[in-house]
C-alpha cells in the first residue's frame, strides 16, 4: 500500500523563528554505544573517510549505500559527549574527516580555528537546506561558513506509562520536570529506575528553568542552586548515561529518563516492536511515552563539520553531499526519529515522524523551548566541577 506523503514547511511558524533567534544554540548530546555501522576496510587504492558521530544517529544502511555508490570506505566511530569530541578536535590531531558537534560547541570551536571553511560549491545538494533555518544558525556560525545542519531535537522526559501510573497514581506530573526534579516524586520512582543524561550542559539548565531561574545564567550562585538540587536527588538516580536508557526504557528496566526526543521515541518504537513480535497488541508489554515539560525545555542542533586536520577532504565532501540528498536524509529521519533542516527531504519523511509532537512540537510547546548559550570557559569548568560532585553525591 502506498504511504500518503505530505509536503511540510520545516519552520512554518514565526514562534519558532523567534525562539531560535533568541540565543546561542544547543548542547544536545545524542547517544554513544548502541548501533554503529561496521568499521570499513579501505578498498585497494585506499579511498576512505573517517566519521565521528553519535550512536543510533544514522540509518543502518546509510554508510553501506554510500560505499556501494562511491567506492569510498567509511570508518564510523561513535562518541559519548560533546566534551569528548571537543578534546579531540582541540588537539589538532583528531584523526577524523567529519565530526558532529552540537551548535554551541561548534561555535566555541570555531573561535579556536579548528575547522575548515565549507566550500559550498563542492556540495551539489546544499540548496536542499531551508534558507530561513540557515539564517538562524548563522547567528552562531556567521554566513554558515563552518557547519552544516544534520538533525535537531529537544531534551525532555521519557517514561514507562504503566509503572509511573502504578507508583504515583493518575495524578503523576507527566507534563512537568517535577517528575524527576521534585524529590517527592523522584524518591518514589527510585525503585523502578531513573536515568539522566551524562552531560551537565543538558541537565543543569532544565533544573534552573524548573526552579524558576534563567536556564542560561552564568551566575555561580544561580548555578549552585541547580547543583544542590541534583546532589539532593542523587540517591534516587540509578545512573548517568547518554544512550543506555534507550534499550532500558524499551525493555522496562528503568521507568524514567531525561533524554533526547528521538532517542526516547526510538525506545517507544522498540518496545512496540518487541510487543508485536510477542503477539501482544493491547496493551503492549511496555508502553513508553515522551513529553516536553510545560516549564520549557532545551532545543538543540547537531552540525556536520570538517576538522582542519582532516586527511581525506575530498571524501569528506562526498559523504556530506550524500547526506544532503533528500532520499538519504529522509531515510535517516525515519530511522532515528529526529527533525532535519533539509526541506526537500520532508515529502519523503514518514507521516508518523512529521505528525509526532515529540519530533515536531506544537505551537504551544514551541513557545516554551529555549536554546542554550555558548558557555564561557570559566562557566564550562564550573559546570564540570559541579557535575563531578553531583555524580559522586558529595
Amino acid at each position: 500500500m502506498m504511504k500518503l506523503r505530505k509536503s511540510v514547511s520545516l519552520f512554518a511558524t514565526s514562534a519558532l523563528f523567534a525562539l531560535l533567534a533568541g540565543c546561542g544554540g544547543p548542547s544536545g548530546d545524542p547517544p554513544v554505544d548502541g548501533t554503529a555501522p561496521p568499521r570499513a576496510t579501505p578498498p585497494a587504492g585506499g579511498r576512505m573517510v573517517n566519521v565521528y558521530n553519535w550512536s543510533d544517529y544514522i540509518a543502518p544502511d546509510t554508510v553501506e549505500n554510500f560505499t556501494r555508490e562511491t567506492g569510498i570506505a567509511v570508518t564510523y566511530d561513535t562518541m559519548d559527549s560533546n566534551e569528548t569530541l571537543e578534546t579531540k578536535v582541540m588537539t589538532g590531531n583528531s584523526g577524523y574527516d567529519i565530526v558532529v558537534p552540537s551548535l554551541t560547541f561548534l561555535a566555541r570551536q570555531i573561535r579556536a580555528d579548528v575547522y575548515l571553511e565549507i566550500d559550498k560549491s563542492r556540495l551539489s545538494n546544499y540548496g536542499n537546506l531551508d534558507p530561513q533555518f540557515m539564517q538562524l544558525l548563522a547567528q552562531n556560525d556567521p554566513d554558515n561558513r563552518f557547519g552544516i545542519p544534520y538533525l535537531w531535537g529537544t531534551t525532555g522526559i521519557g517514561y514507562n506509562v504503566a509503572k509511573v501510573r502504578e507508583i504515583l497514581g493518575e495524578d503523576a506530573p507527566t507534563d512537568s520536570w517535577a517528575l524527576v526534579f521534585d524529590p517527592r516524586y523522584a524518591e518514589k520512582l527510585k525503585g523502578c529506575g531513573i536515568a539522566l543524561l551524562d552531560t551537565p550542559s543538558e541537565i543543569i539548565p532544565p533544573v534552573l528553568r524548573y526552579l524558576g531561574e534563567d536556564p542560561n545564567s552564568f551566575d555561580p550562585a544561580v548555578i549552585q542552586k541547580a547543583a544542590d538540587r541534583l546532589v539532593a536527588l542523587r540517591p534516587n538516580i540509578l545512573y548517568f548515561h547518554s544512550s543506555k536508557f534507550i534499550d532500558d526504557l524499551a525493555n522496562g528496566d528503568i521507568c524514567v529518563a531525561v533524554g533526547w526526543s528521538g532517542d526516547i521515541i526510538q525506545a517507544k518504537a522498540r518496545a512496540e516492536e518487541a510487543a508485536a513480535n510477542r503477539g501482544e497488541t493491547d496493551p503492549p508489554g511496555v508502553e513508553v511515552a515522551y513529553y516536553i515539560p510545560k516549564e520549557g525545555a532545551p532545543m538543540w542542533f547537531d552540525m556536520l563539520a570538517i576538522p582542519k586536520d582532516a586527511r581525506n577532504v575530498d571524501e569528506a565532501y562526498a559523504f556530506l553531499d550524500f547526506l544532503l540528498r533528500p532520499d538519504v536524509m529522509a531515510g535517516i529521519q525515519n530511522f532515528v526519529m529526529y527533525a532535519s533542516a533539509n526541506k526537500e527531504a520532508l515529502p519523503l519523511v514518514d507521516d508518523a515522524v512529521l505528525q509526532d509532537p515529540g519530533i515536531y512540537p506544537t505551537e504551544d510547546v514551541k513557545s516554551g523551548l529555549f536554546t542554550l548559550a555558548v558557555l564561557p570557559p570559566e562557566v564550562d569548568r564550573l559546570f564540570n566541577r559541579h557535575w563531578t560532585r553531583i555524580k559522586t553525591g558529595q
